[in-house]
């Protein structure tokens, strides 16, 4: 099995881990490599998994390498929730090296948004967790138009707006007073941040609809977020957001669901 160690920021701790992560896989005959988010992942074609080694944005940072390869991947986490991550740092080097290499996991297809703005026609992007649309260094609000299928929605004044997918609704949406979405529910969720008004709240949407969020000229400039990146856009700009065409293999250990993510991340049923 060929398997690359991904990293972002090395402690001491964490490089001890992964160098005896790395030992106990190469003992039980696994091919490793280590790379960091500076490196390009290899370019070989039979990479059979990636282990992301930090917090969730370091599996967002691996995700985005990995793009439509269908690379599987599963994170440990040594960072703060680490909800994406499926693996503490106090778990068992060998008996995790015997685990991912005897196929004591599962994968779960996540779904993954596909992002273009007109103002910007070389900008294209791939996002797992959200889109978000807010105004930038201006203390003005920010308003921007939603049409879904082409259909216009609701104008949304405030602060800005979010577009999660399942896997980003216990993100940035979370925070903003969206709901949690299953990953398998074939949806998105748009939230506003902030409102000037009171009765917009959340909506869900098949994710198989366009969106479009078309801003208004009134601020020069606003900033859009993907995933853990920002992109500064013109006023007047409008954002296309469809689902894409490939999935992320996000891998968990075999006793591991949603909701058991849920009740140990978020402390539900205790």
């Amino acid at each position: 099995m060929n398997i690359v160690l991904y990293h972002r920021k090395v402690t001491t701790e964490l490089q001890q881990y992964m160098s005896q992560l790395n030992q106990a896989l190469l003992s039980r005959g696994a091919h490793t490599t280590m790379c960091s988010d500076r490196d390009p992942l290899p370019a070989e074609t039979n990479l059979d998994l990636v282990i992301s080694i930090g917090g969730d944005g370091t599996l967002l940072s691996a995700i985005h390498q990995i793009g439509s390869r269908g690379i599987p991947v599963i994170g440990i986490n040594f960072g703060h929730l680490g909800f994406l991550t499926a693996v503490g740092r106090s778990t068992d080097v060998d008996q995790l090296a015997q685990s991912l290499l005897g196929g004591n996991t599962r994968v779960e297809n996540r779904t993954i948004l596909s992002v273009s703005v007109d103002s910007l026609p070389h900008f294209h992007t791939h996002c797992l967790n959200e889109v978000s649309l807010h105004r930038s260094a201006s203390l003005s609000t920010l308003t921007a138009k939603l049409y879904v299928d082409d259909q216009y929605l609701a104008t949304y004044t405030g602060d800005g707006v979010i577009v999660a997918t399942p896997t980003g609704s216990t993100a940035y949406n979370l925070s903003c007073g969206g709901p949690i979405l299953t990953p398998d529910c074939g949806c998105s969720v748009v939230t506003p941040i902030a409102p000037h008004t009171m009765t917009l709240r959340s909506i869900i949407v098949p994710d198989t609809s366009t969106l479009r969020l078309v801003t208004t000229t009134d601020l020069p400039q606003c900033a859009l977020g993907t995933d853990s990146t920002s992109q500064p856009i013109e006023g007047g700009s409008t954002i296309t957001i469809t689902k894409a065409p490939f999935t992320i293999r996000l891998l968990r250990m075999q006793d591991q669901s949603f909701f058991t993510a849920i009740q140990e991340k978020l402390s539900w049923g205790k």
